[in-house]
């Protein structure tokens, strides 16, 4: 196992490739959640902008109670 684990003399390349990539991948992951979310307000903030713009042109009062 342990020489696995060393994986020929060059553990420390082979590791942190690994480590690296893994990261990389992680700091994606993060990145397109906060990208979802972001376009997620942004469309419902376009949603609510179309409705209350329909509601006044329909003449239908926006003023909520």
């Amino acid at each position: 196992m342990d020489t696995f684990f060393a994986q020929g003399g060059y553990a420390f390349y082979v590791w942190s490739a690994y480590g690296m990539a893994l990261a990389l991948l992680v700091l994606e992951l993060v990145q397109l959640g906060r990208r979802r979310r972001a376009i997620l307000a942004r469309l419902a903030r376009l949603l609510r902008a179309r409705v209350l713009k329909t509601r006044a042109n329909r003449g239908i009062s926006v003023v909520r109670e």
